[in-house]
């Protein structure tokens, strides 16, 4: 695929010259690529952010979601092909995080090639992994999962008609991470840094630390106030970091 054709994965937030770097971002767990639409622009015009869309949710709604981890990362590495002509960081919210993972393995192995750095946030790592079932009972426990863990999903399954179309997306994201059990992490050949919300209600600061051992290249950990959508309110603390991190050093 031509950079010149769209991509159904991918929302380009293209700059005014070829950039210098691309920023790969990966939504949640019934997250789409709307959730990083002020990012678009806020890393410099030599920044090119790719957020990515899932299906089942906005433009792909009629598509069927997927319930698997590792088959989304698998049709990301092949999408991702014509955009590896400079370096590319990946930034993973939760679901994401873990997806990022399974990307950077996958541009290893078939693409010879690592991201620039791999930015995981409220995840813990691979071999840690305790994913929760509890909220695939019924419509009622997943409703209730979101509205716990906050975000704006919460707000869209408060709508009944909003719901209706949200839900099948959710409870597939929901799948996805409950399938996606411990398994031993395997290193990566890139650095890492880990964000997690200080008062995250499902994950510390040190479980999140534990990506330094899959990271021999180098981690470092930022946490920042706020749970698990600290995204949100810390937005701007947040692209100054990822900013900073991005900053010409390849």
């Amino acid at each position: 695929m031509a950079l010149g054709t769209k991509s159904i994965w991918l929302r380009r937030y293209a700059g005014p010259a070829p950039p210098r770097l691309r920023l790969l971002c990966l939504p949640h767990a019934g997250g789409s690529a709307g959730f990083f639409h002020s990012w678009g622009h806020a890393f410099g015009d030599d920044v090119e952010v790719l957020a990515v869309r899932y299906p089942g949710r906005q433009e792909r709604i009629a598509e069927e979601p997927f319930t698997r981890v590792e088959d989304v990362a698998d049709a990301l590495a092949d999408e991702l092909s014509p955009y590896l002509d400079v370096p590319l960081a990946v930034f993973g919210h939760s679901m994401g995080a873990s997806i990022g993972y399974e990307l950077a393995l996958r541009l290893q192995a078939r693409h010879h090639t690592a991201p620039a750095l791999l930015m995981v946030s409220c995840r813990k790592p691979p071999h840690l992994l305790t994913p929760r079932t509890a909220a695939l009972a019924d419509e009622g426990a997943l409703i209730a999962e979101v509205g716990r863990l906050g975000g704006t999903d919460a707000a869209l399954l408060a709508d009944p008609d909003l719901r209706e179309l949200v839900l099948p997306a959710i409870r597939a994201d929901f799948t996805a991470v409950a399938r996606y059990t411990a398994r031993p992490g395997l290193p990566l050949d890139c650095p890492v840094t880990g964000y997690v919300g200080a008062s995250d209600p499902d994950i510390r600061a040190d479980e999140v630390a534990a990506w330094a051992g899959l990271a021999p290249r180098g981690f470092d950990l930022k946490v920042l106030p706020g749970g698990h959508f600290y995204l949100v309110d810390q937005r701007a603390a947040l692209v100054a970091d990822i900013r900073a991190r991005l900053a010409p050093q390849w």
